[in-house]
């Protein structure tokens, strides 16, 4: 029975050439894929920025795939690397908390920040919607004084 040859290594073998040459050169063609597939995913767990678009949790456990699929290329990064690495990534308004996070003797878990970080988002969404509609309440009894003084006035 003949055996096909993969498409890319299609006529790269020829009749004087051994099986383990062959290997070779197979592992060979796999690895600079690899290499490049390592850099690819590497480079995108470095520039990685948190906007806000998705919730903390996804965000988070996206880096950690990232970080899982670079472990299978035998490139492991410790869960201490992964954590400033989500660290950094977060945005201004998270600074509070980060200080809060560099201060401690304590280290946390990947699980332990992420779910620190949903209670900091929960937060800073709470606080944002009283900001806001403090706001709006406050426009709205300064619109009602002008319209009463113009009214007084006229």
């Amino acid at each position: 029975m003949k055996r096909s040859i993969p498409e890319a290594f299609h006529g790269s073998i020829s009749e004087g050439e051994n099986a383990k040459e062959f290997i070779d050169e197979i592992e060979q063609y796999f690895a600079k894929i690899e290499k490049a597939e390592m850099s690819n995913l590497l480079a995108k767990l470095i520039s990685m920025k948190y906007k806000g678009k998705s919730n903390i949790r996804e965000y988070i456990m996206e880096m950690s795939n990232l970080a899982s699929k670079l472990k299978a290329l035998k490139l492991e990064l410790g869960e201490d690397l992964l954590m400033h690495l989500v660290l950094i990534s977060l945005p201004a308004h998270f600074g509070q908390f980060k200080v809060s996070y560099n201060t401690q003797k304590d280290k946390w878990s990947l699980n332990e920040l992420m779910s620190h970080y949903v209670q900091e988002e929960e937060r800073l969404q709470r606080d944002r919607s009283e900001s806001v509609h403090l706001s709006s309440t406050s426009q709205n009894k300064k619109r009602k004084k002008t319209k009463g003084v113009a009214e007084g006035s006229s």
